[in-house]
């Protein structure tokens, strides 16, 4: 069982390995929590991680946010959620998930939601999600420029 908490401002890099993982162009651990302090803290971002006991970094991390959306209502977003590669499979991202949700339901917020990438490689968090009641309701479609 890890330990959850959500990390303050000056925690923000005990969640960087494990986000590196997720997002590996975020660049440097300075860079990843100006970014994450400087632009997307002010926008509501928070993030909460695991930790194993005794351990400095997080095993996993998440950084979601809430907002008012004409589709869902008021909504808890998960934009990142990943797990170290050494740790997968012992639970830390249920257990965050479970956080998250949790967080939702005493925000008071109508529905929880995120997105998920496609391919082999994200079959177990697939089930991970339809795990936790899940269901998938859309396809996310991305232009990039």
């Amino acid at each position: 069982m890890a330990i959850i908490r959500e990390l303050a401002q000056e925690k923000t890099h005990l969640a960087y390995a494990a986000m590196k993982e997720l997002r590996p162009a975020i660049g440097s651990a300075e860079a990843f929590v100006a970014r994450v302090n400087g632009t997307q803290r002010p926008e509501g971002y928070r993030l909460v991680a695991a930790f194993e006991p005794d351990a400095e970094e997080a095993v996993a991390a998440a950084g979601f946010r809430t907002g008012h959306f004409l589709a869902w209502g008021h909504a808890m977003y998960c934009d990142d959620l990943s797990t170290r590669a050494m740790h997968r499979g012992r639970g830390y991202g249920g257990q965050l998930l479970d956080w998250m949700i949790a967080e939702t339901r005493r925000l008071k917020c109508d529905e929880f939601h995120l997105d998920s990438g496609v391919g082999p490689d994200r079959q177990e968090a697939h089930r991970l999600y339809l795990n936790k009641r899940m269901r998938i309701s859309s396809h996310h479609f991305a232009l990039k420029l």
